[in-house]
């Protein structure tokens, strides 16, 4: 049971004798299980205390560089102003950098401008590229440690992804449509960039699961609109004057307002649409019912623990950075949940 407190410390934080501690912390018998449970908290309480004393006073600078349409960034930004109080004593001031274009290069200039100007930290939705790979090691070699958030850059040297594991996401995206659409058929999937790791684990996801579930259905493919809504009304319209058998959608990357005008605009039924994230176009299209159902996480968690993760790689909360998944719900228009509920 390491730690580096005094046995009088811990016997005051616990409320037990210093020989009740001693015993416990000395393994010796005669020491009720709920004992050693207290002194174990106790050890816990002051580890706490201990990191929220090393916060104190302290202000952290972190930039957001996102390339993403604004529907997204828009929630983005808002979930991390929302979490930035709760974690106080540290004080977490932002910057924000957002583009809706995905290019590489861009991201790359942006980074290094990060680089030159000083930064406790970058949180990081950017293209899988070998410009982006180097931008972030001039990052790391000036001690500013990058999270990717959402979408991956593996190879690089970020500290940690925060975000869900995009091939399950992909996985679990196939199992509904093949539930919710079983005589379908050919499949849409609509992505917004080819560079974006996360979107091409997700399709890989999908497209393997489907190949198990259901190996006759065909998919089509629509990329490279960067979910921009104008971009996909035109790319989906083309396909689906060119397919007439396309009745299933599996949305990796958005612009989903415009794929259901595509299909509105030539006639055609929908009978299952799977998207992810609840922004406000795919909010309105879940009540509406126009799409079957959004695999959402919680932003507001992802940017705490990107936060956090920022102030471990400083030393300023105990434990080394490391990638956890963001748990997934799948939500329906029946299902949604009450931070997103009228008037709440």
């Amino acid at each position: 049971m390491g730690h580096p407190y005094r046995i009088r410390e811990i016997a005051q934080q616990a409320g037990l004798s210093e020989a009740t501690v001693d015993r416990v912390l000395h393994g010796r018998p005669g020491v009720r299980s709920s004992t050693v449970a207290e002194v174990q908290q106790a050890i816990a309480d002051l580890d706490q205390q201990r990191s929220q004393l090393r916060l104190t006073g302290r202000t952290f600078m972190v930039d957001l560089v996102m390339q993403s349409p604004t529907r997204f960034s828009t929630e983005v930004r808002r979930a991390l102003e929302h979490e930035l109080p709760t974690l106080r004593p540290a004080v977490i001031r932002s910057r924000f950098h957002l583009e809706e274009e995905s290019d590489p290069s861009r991201v790359a200039a942006t980074l290094a401008a990060v680089a030159r100007r000083g930064s406790h930290g970058v949180l990081l939705k950017a293209p899988d590229d070998p410009v982006v790979v180097d931008a972030i090691a001039r990052l790391a070699d000036r001690g500013i440690p990058v999270v990717t958030m959402f979408t991956d850059v593996p190879l690089s040297r970020r500290i940690a992804y925060v975000g869900i594991d995009n091939r399950a996401a992909g996985a679990t995206a196939a199992y509904l449509l093949t539930r919710w659409s079983p005589q379908g058929g050919t499949v849409l999937v609509t992505v917004s960039s080819s560079t974006f790791r996360g979107e091409d684990e997700r399709e890989i996801g999908f497209r393997a699961a489907l190949r198990q579930m259901a190996p006759e259905r065909v998919v089509r493919e629509v990329t490279d609109t960067d979910g921009l809504d104008a971009a996909m009304l035109e790319a989906v319209s083309a396909v689906l004057e060119d397919d007439a058998t396309i009745d299933a959608v599996y949305s990796v990357g958005g612009g989903n307002v415009a794929t259901s005008r595509a299909f509105e605009r030539a006639g055609r039924r929908i009978s299952a649409f799977i998207t992810h994230d609840l922004d406000a176009d795919n909010l309105a299209l879940l009540r509406r019912q126009r799409i079957s159902a959004v695999l959402h996480h919680d932003l507001r968690d992802d940017m705490r623990r990107a936060c956090r993760l920022v102030m471990q790689a400083h030393g300023a909360l105990p434990g080394a950075p490391q990638s956890l998944p963001s748990h997934v719900q799948v939500i329906t228009p029946f299902n949604e949940p009450r931070a997103f509920a009228p008037g709440e």
